[in-house]
């Protein structure tokens, strides 16, 4: 069993993050995203992977290589151009042996893939298809099927109130190799807009594999945040190194002045320092990060070696890239995107 994880894109919705860092990359508890998908698939008992990858693909080679010290096999296949999601599979369908796993490279789930493996050997069929129920399925694909998981339709995005099904497609296949005569080459091409509908015109079989899982896209900074309460709180289970003391999870390294007052939901990388007096609550903060004393930080996301000068305060929703320096005493207004080594003065 291989799998191909799409980490193609370059993350425009978590900007200014992915300015200095690819989206695969981009840290959930200290740990890169791509990190976390691959212990997953480990777990499952695969160790063959491909990565069309195209924004960034350095960042990604340099630290995973070959995948050996992940006990993993890494392939990597980059894109000079994107190819969407199915053209994406099909420019790597010289590396493809068998069966293989799909996964979209924003999502993170819980989802038991032996599980998924076990339900495609007794379905059969060209693939089988995660679903989840949401209570609002109008911004996402809905997939309708029979009772016995057979889909019959692909619905993308329908408008409020006309949505067949609250399932929705996410993000999770599991394809035979007979998928690729679908998909033509050399183009982009959309493998849930595209692909799948032509699949189930010419006949072929696809089944929805419908589970309760957790189940979150973080390509925005709010589900980004969101993520990390989840998995603090033990929603989302997931394994995480130790530094974690109630709603706090504190990295390698990470200085935090007795004074300062930390939470809920607060998550330092490694290195980081938390001077006098300052509050932090419901924000993530990657490695090396100052917060001098009596700044205040709310429902903020930082990015790495950025500075917070004294008695600052940044405004909730607010999203800061690499190297930035926020003056002391300045109000950051709230929803700020303020990009890498951008000098924010008091005003």
């Amino acid at each position: 069993m291989q799998a191909v994880i799409l980490v193609g894109g370059e993350g425009t919705r978590l900007r200014p993050l992915t300015f200095g860092t690819p989206k695969p990359m981009v840290p959930i508890m200290g740990v890169p995203f791509l990190a976390r998908t691959l212990e997953r698939l480990y777990e499952a008992g695969i160790r063959d992977v491909i990565l069309p990858a195209g924004y960034m693909p350095q960042a990604i080679t340099e630290y995973f290589g070959d995948g050996s010290r992940l006990d993993m096999k890494i392939t990597y296949v980059i894109e000079d151009e994107p190819l969407g999601t199915a053209g994406a599979i099909k420019n790597v369908e010289q590396h493809i042996t068998g069966p293989f796993f799909m996964l979209n490279g924003d999502v993170l789930t819980s989802l038991d893939l032996g599980a998924m493996i076990a339900y495609h050997k007794e379905k059969g069929g060209l693939g089988a298809l995660h679903l989840i129920k949401v209570e609002d399925p109008s911004a996402f694909g809905c997939v309708v099927h029979d009772k016995a998981g057979r889909i019959s339709q692909f619905i993308e995005k329908p408008p409020k109130g006309t949505e067949p099904t609250n399932e929705i497609n996410a993000g999770t296949y599991l394809l035979e190799p007979e998928v690729m005569k679908f998909i033509p080459p050399g183009r982009n091409v959309s493998i849930e807009r595209e692909t799948f509908p032509k699949i189930l015109a010419d006949g072929q079989s696809l089944y929805a594999f419908t589970t309760n899982d957790y189940w979150i896209d973080v390509g925005r900074p709010e589900q980004y945040l969101t993520v990390h309460r989840d998995i603090i709180n033990g929603t989302m289970p997931l394994r995480v190194e130790p530094g974690t003391n109630g709603s706090v999870h504190i990295g390698e390294g990470s200085r935090v002045d007795p004074s300062a007052k930390l939470g809920p939901n607060v998550v330092l990388g490694k290195n980081c320092t938390v001077g006098a007096n300052a509050v932090l609550r419901d924000c993530v903060l990657w490695d090396e990060v100052i917060v001098e004393e009596g700044a205040t930080i709310e429902e903020t996301i930082i990015a790495s070696r950025s500075h917070i000068g004294a008695n600052a305060k940044i405004g909730k929703g607010t999203v800061i890239g690499h190297d930035a320096r926020i003056e002391p005493r300045t109000v950051v207004p709230e929803g700020s995107r303020i990009g890498p080594s951008a000098p924010i003065a008091a005003r």
